[in-house]
């Protein structure tokens, strides 16, 4: 690198006096943000017996994962279209060349102990990096559309917080326009009592807040058979058929 580009890089922070890898490694992760708007997808590596697992306990391992992928694909092939800087954050390793578009989606790892706690890093990490409005949602969802994440950063040009609330007790998606950290403490993580828990916390600290509509996520068999892009998709629910018998 020429001395001006990496004097330049010093003066932006990205740069340091450590070791070279440290600096290799910022380099290779700095980018310029394009919008003021970010969409984080949180994804657990499809791996067979590590993904849906109260899906699998009904269906197996093998048909859960197969749901899993069908999942990860409509949740890629939705958000491609989505004016916004996307992330993705992988639950363990960051994988190249997969169906997350090299050149659409930026890729990191989830950090920290529980889901309230990776969440937190991550919206942390963008609103640090000058983002204006921040929205998370998960890849577990059959309904997932376009218009249904642009509402939800539509909503926030005139609320600090938007939920998506998923019939199970949870929600599907959530949008900031600032860091609120207590929305990320001392929750009940994937239990039904977490959304009436989040809006306790919501109206307590005098944060305005829209929500989207209830939709359906999947986690259990179920989830899946209330799913009506499952009940439509009969490709998938034979194939889901051959491998579970």
């Amino acid at each position: 690198m020429p001395r001006h580009g990496r004097l330049k890089l010093f003066n932006m922070g990205i740069l340091n006096n450590n070791k070279n890898k440290d600096n290799l490694d910022r380099v290779a992760n700095f980018y310029v943000p394009t919008s003021k708007k970010a969409l984080i997808i949180f994804t657990k590596n499809p791996k067979l017996g590590k993904c849906k697992t109260r899906l699998a306990k009904t269906i197996g391992n093998k048909a859960a994962l197969e749901i899993y992928k069908h999942l990860l694909q409509h949740t890629s092939t939705v958000t491609e279209h989505i004016q916004a800087d996307k992330f993705v954050f992988y639950s363990e390793s960051i994988h190249k060349n997969d169906i997350w578009n090299d050149t659409i989606f930026r890729k990191k790892i989830q950090q920290g102990n529980d889901l309230g706690d990776k969440m937190k890093q991550a919206f942390n990490e963008l609103f640090q990096s000058g983002y204006e409005k921040v929205v998370i949602i998960g890849s577990d969802l059959f309904d997932l559309e376009v218009v249904l994440i642009n509402n939800a950063f539509d909503a926030l040009n005139t609320t600090q917080c938007v939920l998506g609330p998923a019939q199970d007790g949870g929600y599907y998606l959530l949008g900031l326009t600032k860091m609120l950290p207590f929305i990320f403490e001392n929750k009940s993580w994937s239990t039904p009592r977490l959304w009436a828990e989040t809006l306790s916390d919501l109206k307590e600290n005098s944060v305005a807040f829209t929500t989207l509509e209830t939709l359906n996520d999947i986690d259990t068999f179920d989830d899946l058979m209330a799913s009506k892009s499952y009940q439509s998709n009969i490709e998938l629910q034979q194939k889901i058929k051959q491998i579970h018998d």
